[in-house]
């Protein structure tokens, strides 16, 4: 039976941290601060700004939450994010994505500072991530699992790393990450020809393909650790589920996260951690 890598002990660990670091800055006359951009009534957005709200309270983060309407013209929405990186009681900006139409994204993107860009979605910020300098902040969700990493003492100093994905948002800066910290990796896609070859010789697999139940046991190993950051509707089970057959892999491997309750649990608390991280870089 493989280790169960839960969400939950991770992100209460970091809120116990952040909260420690938010008692020190308001000592210092600061209080951090996240400003939630959201056009329109989504209902997976204000979902999301509920989530993010209530994690914020958790930790002591103060949320501003600037509600656009959706027609608004694109010159009149990048003033909006202008206004709010000259705000220097604003350490971080949340924006929800997609934007209308009539908004470009990337442009929307890059107007925000990279050093207020907690979300890691500017260009600034991958640069970060690939120079392994403080420019800006790594996508939440490839932080979140390095963090599970950490937490449960899996190093990844020497070992053989695979990541199977390689999108800008995990696929490729886990990649780096993993990288930064001295492990071989490769990393797998689409057009990589047989993956359960190179997959299986891992010691440390990160999932991240967006296909519900791809990786079956032909992909691991015995002593390997599983990372699942897929989150995919499971129409047969009518709940979320991972890129991974749980079910026919947790018995072979050496540890696993589980979906729902692994990487997903941790990514708001990450988001704070960068706020806080944020709110300490513009005091220093």
């Amino acid at each position: 039976m493989a280790e169960i890598l839960k969400g939950a002990p991770v992100a209460e660990a970091l809120s116990e941290a952040i909260r420690a670091d938010v008692a020190e800055l308001e000592a210092k006359g600061v209080k951090p601060a996240i400003a939630i951009v959201r056009v329109g009534e989504r209902p997976d957005d204000l979902a999301y700004e509920r989530g993010a709200t209530k994690r914020a309270d958790k930790v002591g983060v103060l949320v501003k939450n600037v509600v656009l309407p959706e027609d608004i013209a694109e010159a009149d929405f990048f003033a909006e994010i202008d206004k709010l990186n000259a705000d220097d009681s604003v350490h971080g900006i949340l924006m929800f994505q997609p934007l209308p139409k009539h908004i470009d994204g990337t442009k929307a993107r890059e107007r925000i500072a990279a050093a207020k860009d907690i979300d890691g979605c500017t260009y600034s910020s991958m640069a970060g991530v690939f120079t392994n300098n403080p420019i800006g902040f790594p996508p939440c969700t490839a932080q979140a699992a390095m963090e599970i990493l950490h937490y449960y003492g899996i190093e990844p100093k020497g070992k053989r790393a695979a990541v199977i994905g390689r999108s800008l948002v995990i696929g490729r800066p886990v990649a780096m990450m993993l990288m930064h910290e001295n492990a071989t990796v490769t990393n797998c896609h689409t057009r990589t020809v047989d993956v359960p070859s190179i997959t299986s010789g891992a010691e440390i697999l990160i999932c991240a393909a967006g296909k519900l139940r791809s990786v079956t046991p032909e992909y691991v190993n015995p002593d390997q650790v599983v990372i699942d950051v897929g989150i995919n509707w499971d129409a047969e089970k009518n709940g979320i589920a991972g890129d991974v057959d749980f079910d026919a892999v947790e018995p072979v491997v050496k540890a696993i996260t589980p979906v729902p309750g692994g990487v997903g649990s941790v990514t708001s608390t990450v988001l704070m951690k960068h706020v806080v991280d944020a709110a300490k870089r513009a005091l220093q």
